[in-house]
């Protein structure tokens, strides 16, 4: 190497690579760029001793520093043309790169190349992990969560629904997602609850599995080898299908005795109907019999009768309010 060619080794300043993860992919599935940059980097740095990634690194033959560099100590390990790795901790080590920016912005000092690379990515999805994580935490931890069964909650699982017709209704997409979340937590706390049941304990994950192989035996023409060109013919697998599955004597099985009147009455409508059934609605006095007769009716022209009446008791609800002087 001639006396040019060293200089200008010299005065590279080199590379720094901040390799961030995610903790909801399991440690050491990195990207090939990843591995890449490990094992071609003259020192990889890490902050966190009981950082996940260290042991599959060195397991890799990948030495590790467990160290916490200064952003000049840093900028000093790459001088000469040399990669340092830095193995990002859970906060992203703020310390670190608000250090190189602040020198970088000074002016004073030739910089390294600093490239920040994800090692990881997480899934559509992933976010679910961490409230699986959350509500395990708040089982053992909360006084008011920790007692809780699948009967105390009952109740919130029907509040949470109709909290969630209403902001469908309202159109507002704020509250939306939040009632959603709402209702996804109903599930993933009574899948926590079921964990505990010391006959037949299930996890959130079996409820998952469960409704994947549902919908994939359901849709056939999706996942299998049958076809469907419209709605209806989709609507025909789903049913053909599921009654295959539940193996029901009579069409009025599965039908929750529980919900409100109109759907109540509008969905044994609908199961007479799909299974060509010559059922005449019974007769008799009172405002009961003629809900049923406007239900069942509503449901024959393909109108939802619950939330028809719910669409014209919001109207009542606003001409009450415009009568009163309330506004919004």
């Amino acid at each position: 190497m001639n006396a040019t060619t060293a200089d200008a080794a010299a005065a590279d300043p080199g590379r720094i690579v901040l390799l961030t993860t995610s903790h909801r992919v399991a440690p050491g599935l990195l990207s090939w760029p990843a591995w890449q940059a490990l094992r071609t980097a003259d020192r990889v740095l890490c902050a966190d001793g009981t950082h996940p990634q260290l042991p599959y690194l060195r397991e890799a033959g990948i030495p590790v520093d467990e160290a916490a560099p200064t952003a000049e100590e840093l900028v000093a390990v790459c001088a000469g043309g040399h990669t340092a790795v830095v193995v990002a901790t859970g906060e992203g080590d703020p310390a670190l790169t608000d250090g190189l920016a602040r020198l970088a912005g000074s002016g004073r000092v030739r910089m390294p190349e600093l490239e920040l690379l994800p090692a990881s990515y997480d899934l559509p999805g992933a976010r679910l992990l961490d409230l699986v994580q959350v509500m395990d935490r708040i089982r053992l931890e909360c006084p008011w969560s920790s007692r809780r069964t699948h009967e105390s909650l009952a109740k919130y699982a029907i509040e949470e629904a109709y909290e969630l017709v209403e902001a469908i209704e309202d159109g507002d997409r704020d509250e939306l997602r939040e009632e959603l979340g709402d209702v996804l937590l109903q599930v993933v706390f009574h899948a926590r609850i079921a964990e505990e049941d010391p006959d037949a304990p299930f996890s959130v994950d079996d409820v998952a599995g469960t409704i994947v192989d549902k919908l994939i035996h359901r849709h056939p023409h999706v996942f299998g080898d049958e076809t469907a060109a419209t709605p209806e013919d989709v609507r025909e697998h789903w049913l053909r299908t599921k009654a295959a599955e539940k193996q029901r004597t009579s069409v009025t099985d599965g039908v929750p005795l529980g919900q409100p009147g109109l759907a109540l009455a509008a969905k044994l409508a609908s199961r007479v109907r799909q299974a060509g059934l010559d059922v005449p609605l019974p007769t008799g006095e009172g405002i009961g019999y003629d809900l049923l007769t406007l239900a069942a009716r509503a449901e024959s022209e393909g109108t939802d009768p619950e939330a028809a009446l719910r669409a014209a008791a919001r109207a009542y609800r606003d001409a009450i309010r415009g009568v009163e002087g309330v506004e919004g």
